[in-house]
């Protein structure tokens, strides 16, 4: 499966199911018997590992740019409460 195609199929994933098919991943790796065969999964959760990464640091920024907004707007709040 080509990197763009394992990505839009897993954008529409939210962190738990991410992790949950990289879990998945991980006992059939464990279970695996062929090592070729090994070496084909182990790169796929790598690249699964990789746009986990990325969902989460995107989830992260957004975090933190909704608290900033909230913290502006009670400041901003407290300061017109102050001026009257």
């Amino acid at each position: 499966m080509k990197d763009k195609n394992l990505q839009n199929d897993y954008n529409s994933l939210s962190l738990e199911e991410l992790t949950k098919e990289a879990n998945k991943m991980i006992e059939d790796l464990e279970n695996q018997k062929n090592l070729e065969n090994s070496i084909e999964n182990y790169q796929s959760l790598i690249k699964l590992n990789n746009i986990i990464e990325k969902k989460f640091q995107k989830n992260v920024k957004n975090i933190s740019e909704k608290t900033k907004e909230n913290i502006s707007k009670i400041t901003s709040k407290k300061n017109a409460k102050k001026n009257k």
